[in-house]
């Protein structure tokens, strides 16, 4: 099986709401988002995406993705897409970094490799674990009164597990927000606050141990070394996402003690090869996991959960499905959906999505014959 065609969609993905993050300081309303589909001369095709949130979030932008697929689609075509190492190697040498970039590619490579052998991702992951994938809610900064609501209107739609965003300049309203949450957490509920690295460490450590309730907190400083400040003073448990890029940086995480979970987002480290790697590091650390992306269509999304699907429970805390905040819908009635707070991975071998060419629109790129 040869790759013969790579071809390259730009899609903007608006949000039912604007979203702040980080204490309110960072504005979302719409996400910039590149989907890509490989051909091949047996006629098996699979698709990725690459969708960082929006521009402020993370050094990775949309116009980025698609510079850097016109460096890297020219060097796979005439490859084997399920070789899915050495296409990594590949990759790695031609781009160093630039994990959004290939995050894409290597998805649809994945995508082919499930088609081709028949099964879901998840059977080629690890193999489909019993029950329901857990979903969390995503929550934006607002005031102590709107986050609660908006915390309601997700326990509304079967939600149990929580991620809230806080972060904000004065540590006294991140407090407030935080017990408001506290109080009006129900049983069974799971809270997590994510500060998306908007403290300063000694914000952090004024937040987190003024918080009597059961809580983790997600990266709540800028730099690993800030993080592991904060974690060696205070009690709650920690969860690092944006300072974990690599295999090297989850092995100091964990010979230092610096977190006991780990936010584990495919296009930011690079797409699924890699995250499957970090994913077993993991297990064998014992650091829990949200395995999830950073933003995007059920393409991705479901990518994702196929990966989580194949983590044992003990393992997971739960997985975020961006597309629920939508309003664009790229493969209606396919793919994982939220149900009741719970998802399962498609069934359909690959990924288990085809997004639509009417919704695509026009290609902005196409490598290959």
């Amino acid at each position: 099986m040869r790759i013969t065609r790579i071809t390259v969609w730009q899609l903007t993905l608006p949000l039912k709401k604007p979203y702040r993050l980080s204490g309110g300081r960072l504005l979302f309303e719409e996400l910039d988002s590149t989907f890509v589909r490989i051909d091949t001369d047996q006629g098996v095709s699979g698709w990725g995406e690459g969708c960082p949130w929006g521009v402020t979030y993370l050094p990775a932008f949309g116009k980025g993705i698609r510079a850097g697929l016109a460096e890297l689609a020219p060097l796979l075509i005439g490859r084997d897409p399920r070789r899915l190492e050495v296409i990594e190697r590949l990759l790695d040498t031609a781009l160093p970094g630039h994990g959004y970039v290939k995050s894409a590619l290597d998805m649809a490579c994945w995508d082919i490799l499930g088609k081709a052998c028949g099964l879901p991702l998840c059977d080629l992951l690890g193999g489909r674990t019993e029950g329901p994938v857990v979903l969390h809610s995503s929550i934006p900064s607002g005031t102590p009164d709107e986050m609660v609501g908006f915390v309601r209107e997700a326990r509304a739609a079967g939600y149990r597990f929580h991620s809230a965003k806080v972060g904000g300049a004065e540590a006294d309203l991140d407090i407030a927000r935080i017990e408001a949450l506290v109080a009006d957490r129900q049983a069974g509920e799971t809270l997590t606050f994510d500060a998306n690295r908007a403290w300063l460490p000694a914000e952090a450590i004024q937040v987190m141990n003024a918080v009597a309730g059961p809580a983790w907190f997600e990266q709540p400083c800028e730099t690993y070394a800030q993080c592991l400040q904060v974690r060696r003073a205070t009690r709650h448990p920690v969860i690092l996402d944006e300072c974990i890029l690599t295999f090297d940086d989850l092995l100091r995480a964990q010979a230092d003690g610096a977190c006991e979970g780990l936010g584990l987002k495919l296009n930011r480290v690079g797409g699924l090869t890699k995250a499957r790697r970090l994913r077993d590091l993991a297990m064998a650390a014992g650091i829990r996991m949200n395995i999830e992306d950073s933003g995007g269509s059920v393409l991705s999304a479901s990518a994702a959960v196929q990966l989580a699907a194949a983590t044992p429970a003990p393992h997971r805390r739960a997985t975020w499905l961006c597309h629920d905040m939508l309003t664009l819908d790229v493969a209606p009635g396919q793919g994982a959906r939220n149900d009741g707070g719970v998802t399962q991975a498609p069934d359909q071998p690959g990924i288990g999505v085809e997004p639509g060419l009417e919704v695509l629109g026009e290609p902005v790129a196409v490598y290959g014959g």
